[in-house]
């Protein structure tokens, strides 16, 4: 919608002089270049000046019309034909409207310039002539209107460049959101799986694992909220979690952690997911105990497992573990994690990532 400033004057939104005095100095510019064109010696002297003075308030007048027109066509159109839906359309509408617009400007200024000079009278005005002259101008109204077309199209191509971007971007961050929204179930899920087995074979155990997993649990709220975590915190819940387990399997359940540098992130909770998934498809007893093992290699994080697949599923899958883990770092990253299964061990690589600046 238009929008009147102090003094009155209409200025739209697609106005690229700005204020009208800028409107004003760049198209006095574009004058003086004119003029220094067809006559530099014009500049030579006071009386080149003076005599110049005419045509320059002609040029003046005219080159101002064009612009104006032209920026008042240009914003015309952007309201109504798309340059993206309708380029054909909206080319052709542009030019016909335009281009009429400035012969009949042109036309109309040529006029009242001549009949100011007195080359004419109005009882014997040269039609013809004037129709001739009037055809100069538009090599000027030519120029503006591929100054403006151009600058149109850039305006809504970006435009919707970035629309697009921004709606990617939304989608993105909602199929992350909503792959971060399993994790908080799926935590709280195993973790009574785990405690309804305990309740029957040590009231002490199940003590000391609720205290624990509340601890735990904290974390895991905390981490739910971030895109990436340090690898140190999550390398610390690990751990933690790690010592969890043991309260159920003591012995049967070993583990090393050998992180030196902790330096750059994670997603929030993949190691949990992974520490789940061995635990809960691999044999943990005292006559086969399970190896977990968790070290850093350059820039991966390598989580290991000795390779003891159950014969048979005492507790349900929830089906998310890996996939989840997966498709969060498509969404966060151009790595992906490597996944290595041998006669004796599952190995994940977890790519450690870096945030962008």
């Amino acid at each position: 919608m238009p929008e009147n400033n102090e003094k009155g004057i209409c200025k739209t939104k697609g106005d690229i002089w700005g204020t009208i005095p800028s409107f004003l100095i760049i198209n006095f510019g574009i004058v003086m270049i004119l003029m220094l064109y067809f006559c530099p010696s014009c500049f030579l002297s006071w009386a080149g000046i003076k005599s110049m003075a005419p045509d320059f308030v002609f040029s003046f007048a005219i080159t101002v019309a064009m612009s104006f027109g032209g920026n008042a066509v240009e914003t015309f159109y952007d309201k109504r034909i798309s340059w993206i839906h309708h380029p054909a359309k909206r080319f052709l509408l542009t030019s016909v409207t335009y281009l009429s617009y400035a012969f009949l400007v042109s036309y109309i200024l040529i006029f009242l310039y001549s009949l100011v000079k007195g080359r004419f009278t109005i009882d014997n005005i040269p039609f013809r002539l004037i129709f001739e002259y009037s055809l100069m101008p538009m090599g000027i109204a030519l120029g503006f209107m591929a100054l403006f077309t151009t600058r149109s199209w850039l305006l809504e191509w970006r435009k919707s460049a970035l629309e697009a971007e921004i709606l990617r971007s939304e989608k993105l961050a909602s199929q992350y959101q909503s792959l971060k929204d399993q994790l908080n179930p799926h935590f709280l899920f195993n973790s009574l799986n785990v405690l309804s087995s305990l309740v029957y074979e040590s009231a002490d155990k199940s003590a000391a694992f609720i205290q624990k997993l509340s601890r735990i649990y904290r974390y895991v709220l905390e981490a739910q909220k971030e895109e990436l975590i340090e690898l140190e915190k999550e390398v610390g819940f690990a751990e933690n979690f790690l010592e969890l387990q043991k309260i159920r399997f003591e012995e049967s359940l070993k583990f090393s952690i050998e992180i030196r540098d902790t330096g750059g992130f994670l997603p929030p909770l993949s190691l949990q997911l992974l520490l789940e998934n061995a635990i809960k498809h691999n044999i943990v007893s005292e006559e086969d105990p399970l190896f977990i093992n968790i070290y850093r290699k350059e820039n991966n994080l390598w989580i290991s497992n000795t390779f003891q697949p159950k014969t048979s599923k005492t507790e349900p899958s929830t089906g998310v573990g890996l996939n989840n883990i997966k498709m969060r770092y498509q969404l966060l990253s151009d790595r992906s994690i490597e996944i290595i299964k041998t006669d004796n061990e599952f190995l994940v690589k977890l790519p450690i990532l870096e945030l962008s600046t």
